[in-house]
């Protein structure tokens, strides 16, 4: 017996009304990724936009950082999405976002995959975080 019983993977949707177009360019641009995500304070990343197989490294409060990778970027649909991989220390989170046009502005998900005890405390966070992203 492993010890996947200490992983989880949970889902956090959101919606607003802001333009899917708008959302997603915020997303894909880690410059501004602190305008609208109150964990983080700066990203240091190579390029204007992200691309997958990228690297960077975000910067929190109190002198947190992570590292992340990105592992795929895809435009092309009505659902766009893109993932990426961070690790802090020995902690890793694979995180899974998507951007969807509805009716009246954008749903947004993020599927949050790591230790359960990580995954549950960054939920609230990321709920947030999300909710000034399409509002």
């Amino acid at each position: 017996m492993g010890l996947d019983w200490l992983r989880t993977s949970r889902t956090v949707v959101v919606w607003g009304p802001r333009l899917a177009e708008q959302v997603w360019d915020d997303y894909v641009r880690p410059e501004r990724w602190p305008l609208w995500s109150p964990q983080i304070r700066w990203v240091d990343y190579p390029a204007e936009k992200l691309s997958a197989g990228s690297a960077g490294v975000v910067h929190g409060p109190a002198g947190l950082q992570a590292r992340f990778h990105v592992t795929a970027v895809d435009a092309s649909g009505p659902v766009r999405a893109w993932s990426w991989s961070v690790s802090a220390g020995p902690v890793r989170l694979v995180l899974h976002h998507t951007v969807e046009a509805v009716r009246v502005g954008t749903r947004t998900g993020l599927t949050v995959e790591g230790p359960t005890p990580v995954v549950m405390s960054y939920l609230p966070i990321a709920r947030l975080a999300l909710r000034r992203l399409v509002g």
